[in-house]
């Protein structure tokens, strides 16, 4: 299984399309596929239908500071993950079609009985021409540091840092805190401490914490996996590690020769040292140890999966309640291997319930039909399970629902 992060899949650019701009910022960072652009000119061409219109979808719209790209489509569109469909710019309007900036106003066309957004008005003086008027204009804030997110980041950032899915045979092989200073129990910031690598009978089962050249430094510190079971067949599809804080290695692990009392040479251990750089709760003697993973570029749009697919939810994330509302990420029993990528958007259904039907004398059994619930997103995969975030929601979800495609 994947351990720490996985892949994240490319991003659609058709979808991130719907909201681009004018600029060429990045774009080194969002590499544009034949595919992806050939998706983008024939939805720009099509349009969605004015019955897939939100209600009250604005004819304009000015993007403001704490804005996403999620709000605004759902301000324009009944189902906000359908936004390649609604995009209608000029492809020659588009440089870095990954970015959007607050103070960028956004038009809907409705010509035609379809629906498009784009970036200026349409003209009414006739048919539209190849020549574009710009004036110079400087700007002197950052566009890299100010682009609005698909979602707020403050929902999703601390399980991107800090959640883990990891396999029992990773987990069980991880380094561990042997020992603190001073026999102390608790560790704190500032504290320093000393591990190794997993061993069973003095046999390495794992690997040592080696300072040499290439080798991590830098280490996230874990306690309690947790077994997370598919809610129909039991069976274990992985465990979720709590994160606990994180940790520096200052010197690796060794083994020196020290003479034995029959004056025979012996081996003696000498643990890795670390430094407790920042902790979320106090560590202790046996916590485990994982290399802190390159930061990746965080960028996802909300889109529906391209086939169908079914699972359950495994659990709730960091929540001792039955229920989880708007904006808590759940597990879901699918991942990469299933073909789940990050964005993907999945209906969740609330199971209908099992009754007696009271106007039949027999008394059967029934059982009402699944509802839909709300909408959830992947934000992050591993092999067989996946982070999500709950977006949208009528009920509480609890452990066992459902979810599927969108319609």
């Amino acid at each position: 299984m994947q351990t720490i992060f996985g892949r994240f899949s490319q991003i659609s650019i058709a979808a991130t399309a719907l909201l681009g701009i004018a600029g060429g910022l990045h774009a080194q960072n969002f590499p544009i596929t034949p595919g992806q652009k050939a998706t983008a000119t024939q939805v720009a061409q099509a349009g969605v239908p004015l019955s897939e219109l939100a209600p009250n979808a604005p004819d304009e719209y000015t993007v403001k500071r704490g804005d996403t790209l999620w709000a605004i489509s759902g301000m324009f569109l009944k189902s906000p993950w359908r936004w390649p469909e609604l995009w209608g710019m000029n492809l020659q309007d588009i440089r870095n079609p990954h970015r959007i900036y607050p103070g960028q106003h956004l038009y809907l066309d409705k010509t035609g009985g379809r629906a498009t957004l784009r970036t200026r008005q349409a003209s009414s003086d006739g048919p539209p021409t190849d020549t574009v008027r710009v004036s110079p204009r400087t700007r002197y804030e950052s566009l890299a540091d100010n682009s609005i997110p698909t979602l707020a980041n403050n929902v999703i950032e601390p399980f991107l840092s800090e959640a883990v899915l990891v396999d029992d045979a990773t987990f069980s092989r991880a380094p561990r805190i042997v020992a603190a200073q001073e026999g102390r129990v608790l560790l704190s910031r500032g504290d320093r401490a000393y591990a190794r690598g997993e061993y069973v009978g003095g046999v390495a089962t794992g690997t040592p914490l080696s300072d040499a050249k290439g080798q991590p430094l830098d280490y996230r510190v874990y306690r309690n996996a947790t077994a997370l079971k598919d809610p129909t067949t039991q069976q274990i599809l992985g465990y979720e590690a709590q994160y606990i804080g994180k940790a520096e290695l200052m010197r690796g692990e060794s083994v020196t020769q020290i003479p034995g009392k029959d004056g025979k040479p012996q081996p003696e251990i000498v643990p890795a040292t670390i430094d407790i750089v920042s902790t979320k709760e106090e560590m202790r003697v046996g916590d485990r140890l994982l290399p802190e993973p390159a930061r990746e570029l965080v960028s996802y749009v909300p889109h529906a999966p391209a086939t169908p697919i079914t699972g359950q939810i495994v659990s709730i994330y960091g929540s001792a309640v039955a229920n989880a509302a708007e904006n808590q990420v759940v597990v879901i029993n699918r991942g990469a291997a299933d073909g789940l990528e990050r964005g993907h958007v999945m209906a969740i259904l609330k199971d209908g319930e099992r009754l007696a039907d009271k106007t039949d004398s027999a008394r059967p059994q029934i059982k009402l039909p699944n509802e839909r619930n709300g909408l959830m997103m992947v934000f992050r995969t591993f092999d067989k399970l996946s982070y999500a975030l709950i977006l949208q929601i009528t009920d509480g979800v609890k452990v066992g629902d459902r979810f599927v495609n969108p319609n």
